[in-house]
């Protein structure tokens, strides 16, 4: 209904548990680099929904996104009167922006983050992608994907289409049988990325965004300055120092540990944790990561109504039980308040993390950057 868009753009499409986002927003720095001009979708947002959709490392303007809303708006009325399936969700209705913005600003290439899973993530509704990528497999969204790995990989190797180039990062043969077995039913190319003496998550995201650079012929320097000025916000952001503080929206084991393997490279005297969670996350397993290295922890909530946030009390209950002797957790309703305390409770050397959810890190980065600043820049930094 709104004139496929995205057959007029060329589109690299990447899942995976972790480091999606990371990927893409390298993917598209570097085609950036080469002066390609490309469009980048990402979910989630952390402080305004702009940051969702960008051309050329600029988020859309405010009011030509409320354009757009308003021509997507007979569509939706549409598809809610007659549609089999009712009117589309929130966030297939922001797919349909993106790419419609992507072709308004002549993009060639479109980099899309899948939202959740692969199969049925809105992301996929377009008919060909020139590469589709997956960083890794592992547990999260299990309520939807399936509770075992082999399940969820099945669900995110449906973005792999007929005839393109397959990447990834994950290394397990089981896993990589189930895409192996994908890409020769869509008769498309496996490239398999070595990151086996790579120390970190952002080095093996790294490698894939330059796999798929280089497939594309990519020159070597515009690579290493995509790379270099690839940037996200609350991915173990620095927001200050003495105290420091460092926000990172993980909210799923592989996330926390990667988190857990940034923080060994710092130097600070006490971890004071500020961390909320939403329902349908693992906070036990996430607690066991990062619990035993925080001196004090407090627990909040985030305010965002579509999605079910753990109590405060619960959180801390479950918190509670790996802390170290004598640490103290305390529970909060106010994510402002909470953060208050932890500044204050901090010294000069202390880190304070703010954790568990984009929805609690977004909220409290407006302390350094405003959603009125990251509106009126079109940018988060």
């Amino acid at each position: 209904m709104l004139g496929s868009p995205d057959k007029k753009l060329k589109i690299i499409h990447i899942t995976g548990t972790a480091g999606k986002g990371t990927t893409a927003t390298m993917v598209q720095e570097i085609l950036r680099a080469q002066s390609w001009r490309v469009g980048l979708f990402t979910s989630p947002f952390c402080t305004t929904s702009i940051e969702k959709i960008s051309v050329q490392d600029k988020y859309i303007a405010p009011n030509e996104f409320a354009r757009l809303v308003e021509k997507v708006k007979p569509a939706i009325d549409k598809m809610a009167r007659r549609g089999e399936y009712g009117g589309p969700s929130y966030f297939e209705i922001f797919v349909g922006l993106a790419l419609l913005y992507f072709v308004e600003k002549k993009c060639k290439w479109a980099v899309l983050e899948a939202g959740l899973g692969g199969r049925y993530d809105a992301t996929n509704a377009i008919k060909h992608s020139e590469i589709s990528a997956i960083t890794n497999i592992n547990f999260d969204h299990m309520d939807v994907l399936g509770n075992t790995l082999e399940k969820i990989a099945g669900d995110k190797m449906g973005i792999i289409k007929p005839h393109s180039e397959f990447f990834t990062t994950e290394r397990r043969a089981k896993i990589l049988r189930i895409f192996a077995r994908a890409c020769i039913k869509q008769k498309a190319y496996f490239h398999i990325i070595e990151t086996k003496n790579l120390p970190n998550s952002f080095s093996k995201n790294a490698a894939l965004a330059t796999a798929i650079a280089q497939h594309l012929k990519i020159s070597p320097a515009a690579i290493q300055k995509g790379i270099a000025r690839a940037k996200l916000p609350c991915r173990f952001e620095i927001m200050q120092k003495s105290p420091l503080v460092i926000l990172d929206g993980a909210h799923n084991p592989i996330k926390m540990q990667s988190v857990a393997e940034s923080l060994r490279h710092l130097s600070y005297k006490n971890l004071v944790l500020v961390v909320a969670m939403a329902q349908d996350k693992d906070a036990q397993k996430v607690a066991q990561i990062i619990v035993p290295k925080a001196s004090r922890i407090l627990t909040t909530r985030f305010l965002i109504t579509e999605r079910k946030c753990t109590h405060p009390c619960e959180l801390a209950r479950i918190f509670g039980h790996f802390k170290r002797k004598n640490v103290q957790v305390q529970a909060f309703l106010d994510p402002h308040h909470t953060l208050k305390t932890a500044l204050r409770a901090a010294s000069p050397r202390d880190l304070v993390l703010v954790t568990g959810s984009f929805f609690l890190t977004g909220l409290l980065r407006e302390r350094w950057h405003p959603e009125e600043w990251v509106l009126k820049n079109r940018a988060s930094f």
